[in-house]
């Protein structure tokens, strides 16, 4: 009761109005539609429809493979490097892992190839990372 009132002492203190919700005016364009493909990465992901392609979805349930990646994620999380590299996918396949997804640097793509390697062993590791062009 006493948060019902308090939000209704907030709306009417804003000049809100709670029949007509607010609607974001900004025109639709080329120029927003390129900037809203560059920030969510959905030019990116147009990949992950070709069947080739390794996703996240083609990750083995068995034990072995949730362990890899399971020792991948937490020694990449253990790092000081950026978020893009503490989300990477990370796809095991009966011991063979795909790396995939932005990293910001080099050092970043080979640090994390490199933990990859000594978890899952040389020549098991396919790396797709990719550096962020800024």
């Amino acid at each position: 009761m006493k948060r019902s009132i308090f939000g209704l002492l907030c709306l009417a203190a804003l000049g809100c109005d709670s029949s007509s919700p607010t609607v974001n005016k900004t025109p639709i364009n080329e120029t927003t539609t390129r900037q809203t493909v560059e920030r969510d990465n959905t030019g990116v992901n147009v990949r992950d429809r070709d069947s080739t392609k390794k996703t996240p979805v083609d990750q083995h349930e068995n034990q072995a493979d949730i362990g890899t990646t399971a020792k991948i994620r937490s020694r990449v999380v253990e790092t000081e490097m950026s978020i893009n590299a503490h989300n990477v996918k990370i796809m095991p396949a009966n011991g063979k892992v795909t790396l995939r997804g932005p990293v910001e640097s080099l050092s970043e793509k080979e640090q994390i190839e490199a933990i990859a390697i000594e978890v899952a062993g040389e020549g098991n590791v396919d790396n797709q990372l990719e550096v962020n062009d800024k």
